[in-house]
């Protein structure tokens, strides 16, 4: 498996809407970030399809290093 672009060392604060999908960049090509645009297509990623129950404020991983995904784990912090 190819190893995914570290799209920024941080994560992404963003405001959920209960029900809703979101499909979170697992690559790290997308332009929009940290969600899909697509540009994973002709390699070895997808798109990570998530919804919650309730609206809330999530920190989603910008480094696609997590070990919680699509949820920031600090793993940041441990980049080059």
């Amino acid at each position: 498996m190819s190893k995914a672009k570290v799209a920024q060392k941080a994560p992404f604060k963003f405001e959920v809407e209960a029900g809703k999908k979101y499909f979170w960049c697992s690559c790290g090509e997308s332009q929009s970030q940290p969600f899909c645009d697509g540009s994973h297509k002709g390699t070895d990623f997808s798109p990570m399809v998530v919804s919650y129950e309730e609206d809330k404020t999530l920190f989603l991983c910008g480094c696609k290093a997590t070990g919680n995904a699509p949820l920031c784990d600090g793993a940041h912090k441990n980049l080059d």
